[in-house]
């Protein structure tokens, strides 16, 4: 139902039954102009205006007495089956409309002295008529609300999935970037500056052109117009440039043409494992091997460093230089994202004081 059918079908649901009794207690009141009548008839219509359920008491009661007046009113019970549905919650109002239909065929039967076929099934097809249009009715707002609400929850879930999306893209960009200029300014104040200041700008050059693709959304610098294992020697390299940390990066097995979503997720992985090594594991050597199977690809990046320590090591003193600011925790759940994304799967294998291995394994589509 649209929305333009559903204000309508409200409409007349509210409004609809107001005009018919109005339209049938006047009627009444025409056909047969006694006094009697005509005082009931003011009642009725009184009492159509207010909206509480003690009205509806009163309303009965009044069309109860007119009916006992004069058999036109027997047409009132039609609205007022509405107005019970209206106002009553729908098993209450069912009840009502039924009890309705029997007092309008017993006090039409009263003054006919008489009761045919027609004067028993036109009240009670009409309860049941109306009965059924207002279970369909509540029906179909009660799903109207529910695609709403749908509607909402996907478009709050689809905001959130944007937004982590987001967060993973800086964090393995941008974020990995300002970490190694960090940490290239840090080396650059103890000596060799121009060196340090050079590879500083370079990675501040990256970092630009990264966030240029990222307004754009375009493939990384790396993987525009390169290939998978060339954007991994060049984050190996880039890596050594800025920590100084000897990086060795191996390609094996059969390159294959992979998805833009595959070598984008392990690149990030690779990025974000790296910035890892540099910024926790105080590793001298990191082993970066990417291999081409037959049905997946994977990614291994295993240090030498202290390992992943379950609990922070106590400090003697303050450090001989400022760490960069780190996010201790989201790479690793990053990655898991980023893996479970695309049906891979992600381990982590790391002994205090031994290195840490992470390992990324994506299915190759066919």
């Amino acid at each position: 139902m649209s929305s333009v059918d559903s204000r309508a079908s409200a409409r007349l649901l509210t409004a609809g039954p107001d005009l018919l009794g109005v339209a049938l207690v006047v009627l009444a009141a025409v056909r047969d102009p006694r006094p009697a009548v005509l005082v009931l008839v003011a009642g009725l219509v009184g009492c159509l205006v207010p909206r509480s359920r003690w009205t509806l008491v009163l309303l009965g009661i009044l069309w109860v007495t007119l009916l006992a007046v004069t058999p036109g009113a027997v047409w009132f019970a039609f609205p007022f089956y509405f107005l019970l549905l209206r106002a009553l919650p729908i098993r209450v109002a069912a009840a009502g409309v039924a009890v309705t239909a029997v007092v309008a065929v017993a006090g039409f039967g009263w003054h006919q002295h008489v009761l045919s076929i027609g004067t028993v099934i036109g009240p009670l097809l009409g309860g049941v008529v109306a009965v059924a249009a207002v279970v369909v009715y509540r029906e179909s707002e009660h799903r109207r609300e529910l695609t709403v609400e749908l509607a909402a929850a996907e478009r709050a879930a689809g905001v959130l999935a944007e937004r982590e999306r987001l967060a993973r893209e800086v964090h393995d960009t941008l974020a990995q970037s300002l970490s190694s200029i960090h940490l290239l300014l840090s080396a650059a104040q103890r000596g060799d500056t121009a060196r340090h200041v050079d590879a500083a700008k370079a990675a501040a050059a990256d970092a630009l052109a990264e966030a240029r693709r990222f307004v754009r959304d375009q493939n990384p610098p790396a993987l525009d117009g390169g290939s998978l294992p060339d954007a991994l020697r060049l984050a190996c390299a880039a890596t050594t440039t800025a920590a100084g940390l000897t990086v060795h990066c191996h390609i094996t097995g059969t390159e294959v043409d992979l998805p833009a979503t595959h070598q984008l997720t392990i690149l990030r992985v690779a990025q974000s494992a790296l910035g890892n090594v540099v910024n926790h594991a105080d590793a001298t050597e990191v082993q970066v091997t990417l291999s081409y199977l037959d049905t997946e690809v994977t990614l291994d990046v295993v240090d030498n460093g202290r390992g992943i320590p379950t609990t922070e090591p106590p400090t003697a003193g303050p450090p001989a230089t400022e760490p960069p600011p780190t996010d201790r925790g989201y790479g690793l759940a990053a990655m898991r994202a980023r893996a479970r994304a695309l049906a891979g799967d992600l381990v982590i294998e790391s002994d205090p004081g031994q290195g840490t291995a992470i390992a990324i394994t994506l299915p190759v589509p066919a």
